[in-house]
């Protein structure tokens, strides 16, 4: 199973089970950001052909964080140490500020 096959399974458990929507839910809202940001470390890393590993040795910490990073119920990211993942993957964080109602509100 995918990591994006386990990110809808999770929020569709939470939406069955406990009745949360995770578009109107705030706390549902944390926990998907959690996800993507899980998910973006995950996917940076393996197109980079890296071992968690690899890309623990490369910013100077541990494979355990990393792995720790990528675990969607991690809750403590940094910038700092989301820009360290960045750099040493040859990418860039961006970070935007968009309406909270975004439906048909251009973004500036």
């Amino acid at each position: 199973m995918n990591k994006k096959t386990r990110k809808k399974d999770a929020l569709d458990t939470h939406v069955s089970e406990m009745g949360i929507d995770p578009n109107v839910d705030p706390d549902m809202q944390q926990f998907s950001q959690q996800i993507e940001i899980a998910e973006m470390i995950y996917a940076a890393r393996q197109a980079a052909g890296l071992t968690q590993k690899e890309l623990a040795d490369a910013i100077g910490t541990k494979q355990q964080v990393i792995s720790q990073l990528e675990n969607a119920d991690y809750e403590g990211h940094s910038l700092s140490m989301l820009r360290r993942i960045a750099k040493a993957l040859h990418r860039r964080v961006e970070i935007r500020m968009v309406p909270e109602e975004s439906d048909n509100i251009p973004v500036w």
